[in-house]
């Protein structure tokens, strides 16, 4: 199985991207790609920027790693409630390819890291209610809170509650291929 890992996020020190790092482990025996999203940064969206220049070839490209991939592991990062600006670009520019729902069809599991209690709660909720119209099956949801309190770089999810859920949550995912 090939799978798909970013965090939606353009932080060069992004703690979604290291949750979705540490998640991608728990798939380890399958062919794992972590992206990053800086790779494809375009213009901001503007429908007469579509009709002046057309669709970035970038956006054709995120789209074929979405395409070439059997599940996405998607964290990510809230920004005043909801999506980063940086995710939402790529988001909006890939729903605009003729013919395709942004996500295509592909089985997603959800997560959200936060510095606060919330543990990016509504961004996740929004992604939820969203992306389903969009092209994805969300298999799971994955929150973890008080990242820096929670998380080391050495040795992943320190809250021993937290890190069963996402091996659980893992296992649940992988149980939809079998």
């Amino acid at each position: 199985m090939k799978i798909l890992a970013f965090a939606g996020s353009n932080s060069e020190v992004s703690i979604n991207k290291k949750l979705v790092t540490f998640a991608a482990s728990f798939f380890s025996e399958h062919e794992v790609e972590i992206i990053d999203l800086n790779h494809y940064e375009m213009p901001i969206y503007k429908n007469e920027r579509e009709i002046e220049n057309g669709i970035p070839q970038l956006a054709f490209d995120f789209a074929e790693k979405i395409d070439e991939s059997d599940l996405l592991l998607i964290s990510l990062a809230e920004h005043n409630g909801s999506y980063s600006t940086a995710f939402k670009n790529i988001y909006d520019w890939v729903s605009r390819i003729k013919g395709r729902k942004a996500y295509g069809g592909k089985p997603v599991f959800l997560m959200a890291a936060a510095p606060g209690r919330r543990g990016g709660a509504s961004v996740l909720a929004a992604a939820t209610a969203r992306f389903p119209f969009d092209g994805a099956t969300i298999l799971e949801t994955f929150s973890l809170p008080f990242f820096n309190e929670n998380f080391s770089e050495k040795e992943g999810i320190l809250n021993e509650e937290k890190r069963a859920e996402l091996q659980a949550k893992s296992a649940t995912v992988l149980q939809y291929f079998q």
